[in-house]
């Protein structure tokens, strides 16, 4: 009988640890910060001028993602082709606005801004307007999830 709870309260520590080990979003304790893990932020890339692929597929996933905490963050990165018909068609900036206001970071390629000279179309909308290579380097070699379109 003894035993029995020897091996109980084992089992019980053994899943406490798994539990605090398997939690992706933990405090720390020095700064008082809620930190997301790099497994649990979603990093989506968006690069074709194609308005289907954003409103039919970008759009809809990235928001339900937000809204169904299917990720603990997500982060979407507009690149290339993608920022002209973002600075250009204001349906998308409508969604863009919508993003932004549910808690999805929006990010955007300086140097491919300047080359369609939209970078203050886009920094107007909300959108952090900043040099995407060293990030986006790190992100994928960090382990990050990234998904691209």
């Amino acid at each position: 009988m003894k035993k029995n709870y020897i091996l109980l309260f084992i089992l019980i520590l053994f899943s406490a640890f798994i539990y605090h080990a398997s939690r992706s979003v933990y405090k720390n304790k020095k700064t008082n910060v809620l930190t997301v893990s790099k497994n649990e932020t979603l990093v989506v890339l968006w690069t074709t001028p194609d308005k289907d692929v954003f409103t039919k597929v970008v759009f809809p996933y990235v928001s339900n993602s937000e809204k169904y905490k299917w990720w603990n963050k997500e982060i979407l990165i507009i690149w290339g082709p993608s920022v002209k018909l973002c600075a250009q068609d204001k349906q998308i900036q409508e969604y863009i606005s919508g993003l932004k206001q549910s808690g999805i970071v929006l990010k955007t390629c300086k140097w491919c801004t300047d080359q369609y000279e939209v970078s203050s179309v886009l920094d107007s909308l909300g959108i952090d307007v900043e040099y995407m290579g060293e990030p986006l380097t790190h992100y994928l070699k960090s382990g990050y999830k990234v998904l691209t379109f």
